[in-house]
């Protein structure tokens, strides 16, 4: 099994900047590939960004430019940072991961609230 944990969600105005972080626990030896979803309120959710186990990337079109996603697999930690944060990132946004065996895992989400 494994956790994983999101902080560093908040109420931020429109133009400014966050960093999400997540970190996994337990057994952490075959996680793969990693990601960040979110969700607005009515909203099914959606890929923001991805990252693999070699480090290659992926961005939704609406994020590419502005959010960028890094890990750091020795302390089994996941970042997104978000600039130019607009009210449409208005959303709750999950960390995900896959193992080795398509097991996948979900954090709790955390709240990114952009205002005007």
């Amino acid at each position: 099994q494994v956790q994983l944990v999101e902080s560093g969600g908040g109420l931020v105005r429109a133009g400014g900047s966050l960093r999400l972080s997540c970190v996994a626990s337990g057994n952490t030896r075959n996680l793969g590939g990693m990601r960040w979803y979110r969700q607005a309120p009515l909203k099914r959710r959606e890929l923001v960004a991805g990252i693999s186990s070699d480090g290659s990337t992926v961005y939704a079109e609406s994020v590419k430019g502005r959010f960028t996603i890094s890990r750091d697999k020795a302390k089994n930690m996941l970042y997104l940072q978000m600039n130019s944060l607009k009210p449409e990132d208005t959303a709750v946004y999950y960390c995900y991961a896959m193992n080795t065996l398509l097991q996948e895992y979900w954090g709790q989400g955390t709240q990114v609230t952009v205002s005007t």
